[in-house]
């Protein structure tokens, strides 16, 4: 028994006017304007990309700072991990999670123990930034 493969003559059958359609097809989602932002004692830069504490000036990675700014811009909002994904990561929320986590922790370490609280954990649920300061519910 013998098997014929055909013989693979052009290589670019996919045509330019194909793939351009198809990146059309797919708009990226605008971020939203946040300018600037304070609530609590934290104060959000967006257009000069800094952020502080009380007189505290805080280095943060990009994401850390997406997400610090969105939560100071929408106090007492609860948000879910996924609805973060999608607003602030701006990806749709696929896999885990839990990244989610592991930025609000590291976040809760840089902003220092005067202003962790501001971001507190809603069980089962996901995060909310209170400007008072409610006790957190993870310790």
């Amino acid at each position: 028994m013998s098997l014929h493969y055909p013989r693979v003559s052009r290589i670019h059958s996919i045509r330019p006017a194909t793939v351009q359609a198809t990146a059309v097809l797919v708009p990226a989602r605008p971020r939203p304007d946040r300018s600037r932002a304070e609530a609590g004692g934290i104060a959000v830069d967006g257009e000069g990309r800094t952020a502080s504490a009380g007189d505290r000036t805080l280095r943060l990675t990009y994401m850390e700072f997406e997400l610090l700014a969105h939560l100071v811009a929408h106090p007492l909002r609860v948000y879910t991990r996924r609805q973060l994904l999608h607003l602030v990561w701006i990806q749709e929320p696929l896999g885990d999670a839990r990244t989610v986590d592991v930025h609000v922790a590291r976040l809760r370490r840089k902003l220092g123990p005067d202003y962790r609280d501001r971001i507190s954990t809603v069980r089962q649920v996901g995060y909310r930034f209170d400007p008072r300061g409610a006790p957190n519910a993870d310790g």
